[in-house]
């Protein structure tokens, strides 16, 4: 039976549909007019995850479990451990459920495992890239239709949640047609700039061939600064400008003094800024802290995306992430990935039923038990001698 779903190789087909709201009928117009001021586009690298696939349900599409935003597939594989330690922890987990789950476990505590299927649920490392458009004024800046949290004047939003959260991966999912051109030319995305090592190259135009399609997945926001014509990340990947520019607060009032050096790390506490530490500061150096503190609270006034300070421009601007798909779903990691650490152990040991055993406690054991033995050699030998 024909479920009206792909299966021959090669680029799916695009179902394009309208807009199914006003409201999403003018983020289609926003996002129609963005590509106006759009010259090319600034491919940054790899990003990681993990996504889950269940094999017994009728859903047979891929959800995102683990944030797509690791620098490394070793940071997402600690994270798909650390997802299935969770679960065998629950209380309502079976002893039948933990004897299929800490065999994994203890696998990724050493081997780099980029898939595994237990308890009914494939899950699968998958890599994204990230890239971002790039403008006569540099790095696009967050859109007025991009969604923002309510929050009302003086009052603290909730916290930001989980990046990527409820995000399901449909290859054959209707698009609006801002998102099917974005597809199509996305699609053919290879890096082949000098910069990219020649593995790594290589393993982008094989991709091409491998995992055709592509999946766009939502929007993203995080700091960048340029500082004459170069630009550099800062932060991490935010879901809303909201979050990106309570990070840039954060950042301009208390992070960057201290790693400038204008305020000593182990001064004072978290609440110390630019702000507090102005009056015990050298007249020099007071000034520049003048300068953090009056950008700080323009950004947090004024809701800027982008504010210049002492000849550098901090913008937030806007991510966008790609998921290339192919036959048997989304891509995992390449060869050429580099890994910046090696597996290990992330939680403490547990047993079947659910109970955590700390290393310490092991090594304890083995010293009572080490103890125990020596002292009934020693009485064994008394009595021997007394005999």
């Amino acid at each position: 039976m024909n479920d009206g779903r792909q299966t021959w190789p090669g680029p799916r087909r695009i179902v394009v549909r309208a807009p199914e709201d006003p409201v999403e009928a003018v983020t289609e117009a926003d996002a129609c007019d963005a590509p106006l001021d759009v010259d090319t586009a600034l491919v940054r690298g790899p990003l990681f995850g993990v996504a889950a696939q269940e094999l017994d349900g009728e859903d047979s599409r891929w959800r995102v479990v683990s944030a797509l935003k690791e620098g490394c597939p070793q940071q997402a594989r600690d994270a798909l451990m650390d997802l299935l330690w969770l679960r065998a922890y629950e209380e309502s987990a079976t002893r039948e459920e933990r004897r299929a789950l800490l065999p994994w476990i203890a696998r990724l505590e050493r081997e780099r495992l980029d898939e595994l299927t237990v308890l009914g649920t494939r899950f699968r490392v998958v890599r994204a890239d990230e890239y971002a458009a790039v403008g006569p004024d540099g790095i696009e800046t967050p859109r007025p239709t991009d969604p923002e949290p309510v929050v009302q004047d003086g009052e603290e939003s909730l916290s930001e949640g989980r990046l990527d959260e409820d995000v399901v991966l449909d290859p054959d999912a209707p698009l609006t047609p801002s998102q099917a051109t974005e597809r199509l030319l996305m699609t053919g995305l290879v890096q082949t700039a000098a910069t990219f090592p020649d593995d790594f190259r290589e393993d982008a135009r094989r991709a091409v061939a491998t995992h055709p399609d592509v999946l766009i997945l939502p929007v993203t926001f995080r700091l960048v600064q340029r500082n004459g014509f170069t630009w550099q990340l800062g932060g991490s990947l935010h879901a809303a400008p909201y979050w990106a520019r309570k990070s840039l607060v954060f950042s301009l009032s208390w992070f960057e003094p201290r790693e400038k050096g204008y305020i000593a790390w182990d001064f004072g506490n978290r609440q110390d800024d630019a702000r507090s530490c102005v009056a015990a500061a050298t007249p020099e150096v007071a000034a520049v802290l003048e300068a953090y503190a009056d950008a700080a609270d323009r950004v947090q006034a004024e809701c800027l995306n982008e504010v210049e300070v002492l000849g550098t421009l901090h913008r937030v601007a806007r991510a966008r992430r790609l998921v290339r798909w192919g036959p048997d779903g989304p891509e995992g990691p390449r060869p050429s990935d580099v890994d910046v650490q090696e597996p290990c152990q992330i939680r403490p040991r547990l047993d079947e039923d659910g109970v955590i055993h700390h290393e310490w406690e092991d090594e304890d054991e083995d010293e009572n038990e080490g103890a125990g033995a020596d002292e009934g050699v020693e009485a064994d030998g008394s009595q021997a001698d007394r005999v």
